[in-house]
């Protein structure tokens, strides 16, 4: 392998499957020791007392925080029936627990680190009957940008904004031939895989993009164009 993360520490959330998952393999593959944060290893992200515990239970430092952990209600909702109580959860999960990880973990960050949000297309071209969605995952943009700024020149700060990703997530529009269907409105022709996610966030991570911070790199296999 080109890229080597040998002796870094990367803390990964939603490690245990989809995209977290192939993210944590590929930066072990490049040597890189993974310290895994996920509801089911420890508690709620969006509760602040979950990141808040964990950032006093970890050793040492780390180099890279990856925070791509979140929710995406299946069903379609139209905003104007959307309850309450469905607006705050997706906002809670998706982007308050990024506030909550980076005020804990951003003292554990070494000089010359990296933190990499996961977003969403749905962040840029909006998501009509998944507006919490698209709301939370713009947020999560705004905030790439806002902390490149703050945490400059000492760590970079960027996000991948995937498209359609066969994940876990989307089994409900996948089935039935809706993944054939979607796959057939993407410019290059399929559904991306969990890799093709986690690849530019290793690239995201070293040192070949040492010069890059505060982007928003798109993984959609051509299906938005942001200029």
């Amino acid at each position: 392998m080109m890229i080597s993360l040998a002796g870094k520490r990367a803390i990964v959330t939603g490690h245990t499957r989809g995209i977290g998952s192939a993210t944590a393999g590929l930066l072990e593959q490049a040597g890189c020791e993974i310290i895994g944060l996920s509801r089911s290893t420890h508690g709620d992200l969006s509760d602040p007392c979950t990141s808040e515990e964990a950032a006093k239970a970890l050793r040492g430092t780390i180099d890279y925080l990856i925070i791509n952990h979140g929710v995406w209600p299946a069903d379609d909702v139209p905003l104007a029936a959307m309850p309450p109580t469905q607006w705050a959860s997706t906002i809670a999960q998706n982007l308050d627990s990024c506030f909550y990880l980076v005020r804990a973990f951003v003292p554990k960050l070494n000089r010359g680190g990296a933190i990499v949000f996961v977003a969403s297309t749905a962040a840029q071209r909006g998501e009509g009957f998944h507006a919490d969605y698209a709301a939370s995952k713009g947020g999560v943009v705004a905030l790439t940008k806002s902390l490149c700024v703050e945490l400059a020149p000492h760590i970079r700060v960027n996000c991948v904004a995937p498209g359609w990703v066969d994940t876990e997530m989307a089994a409900k529009p996948y089935a039935g031939g809706g993944k054939e269907r979607i796959a057939k409105g993407i410019p290059l022709g399929r559904v991306a895989r969990v890799e093709d996610v986690a690849g530019p966030i290793l690239f995201l991570c070293s040192d070949l993009a040492r010069h890059i911070t505060g982007e928003i790199l798109n993984v959609n296999g051509g299906s938005v164009l942001c200029g």
